[in-house]
């Protein structure tokens, strides 16, 4: 079996939100439309009603059942305090409409690069990946620097070229981790191929032996994943809403991110990664 540890920048949490250091772009920034996830709508640039004079929320720990659930699985991967503090050097959006304007603007942009180098740092700790390492440094150094760059080139660069590089090293780097689970279950090829798919809405996973399925992009909403063996699962860009992952094993899976557990139904006996931690709201 892999002997795969998983570590996400647990020395070096850059891409954990600081909302001290932010003056509460994603409350701002970004809009949002009346439905299960959020009790109104909200024009991209205005300010949440929620949002304190402080740049806190003012009901952050009521979130769930003021009917905004969408803001608890939103995720800046630090974005917030990197735009306002080194992009736009301390200077506040409600200080110039000038800076307000280019600050929302750049912020989605910020956003993108650092959930990247997220992707990027935790694969670049993948043993099985070693082979491409120096790739993925040379790839991580370089949109690391992009994420320094002054707000207008932020506006101007081409972030779809961008994800496309990123993402092949990402995928080789899964496919190096999960190649060892696939050929230990090559007889389970036909089984597999059933599973794979991006549709996975309300799909009856329970107590499944899924270790090494790639689950890139999969809508696994309302999926029932109870006591399945998630272990050495590629996560990224799936949708885990609702997801009940109650008893679950989601140790050295890949590429999962804790707004991804905030957004699935865990209890006491869900396995995470030891960089995650288990959301206040799942039963216990």
């Amino acid at each position: 079996m892999i002997n795969e540890i998983q570590a996400k920048g647990n020395d070096n949490r850059w891409w954990q939100p600081n909302c001290e250091k932010c003056f509460g772009l994603c409350c701002v920034a970004l809009p949002f439309g009346k439905s299960s996830e959020f009790a109104e709508d909200k024009e991209g640039g205005k300010p949440c009603k929620n949002l304190r004079g402080d740049y806190r929320c003012g009901i952050h720990d009521k979130l769930r059942t003021n009917g905004f659930k969408g803001c608890t699985v939103f995720e800046c991967f630090g974005a917030g305090q990197k735009v306002s503090q080194f992009t736009f050097k301390g200077v506040s959006w409600q200080d110039n409409e000038a800076v307000a304007k280019d600050m929302f603007k750049v912020f989605p942009i910020m956003q993108q690069l650092h959930e990247m180098l997220y992707y990027l740092e935790e694969a670049l700790q993948l043993h099985a990946a070693k082979e491409i390492r120096q790739e993925l440094e040379a790839v991580f150094q370089k949109t690391s620097r992009l994420t320094e760059l002054e707000p207008q080139e932020l506006m101007d660069l081409n972030i779809p070229e961008t994800r496309v590089i990123v993402n092949a090293l990402l995928v080789k780097a899964s496919e190096l981790l999960r190649q060892k689970i696939i050929t230990e279950k090559s007889e389970r090829s036909k089984e597999r191929k059933k599973k794979k798919g991006s549709d996975l809405i309300g799909a009856n996973l329970r107590n499944q032996d899924l270790r090494g399925e790639s689950f890139r992009g999969a809508w696994l909403i309302a999926a029932d994943l109870r006591k399945a063996d998630l272990r050495y699962v590629d996560f990224i860009g799936a949708d885990l809403r609702d997801a009940d992952i109650r008893g679950a094993d989601l140790r050295n899976s890949i590429f999962l991110t804790q707004v991804q557990l905030n957004a699935a139904k865990g209890d006491k006996d869900t396995k995470i990664p030891s960089a995650l931690i288990q959301p206040a709201h799942w039963t216990y």
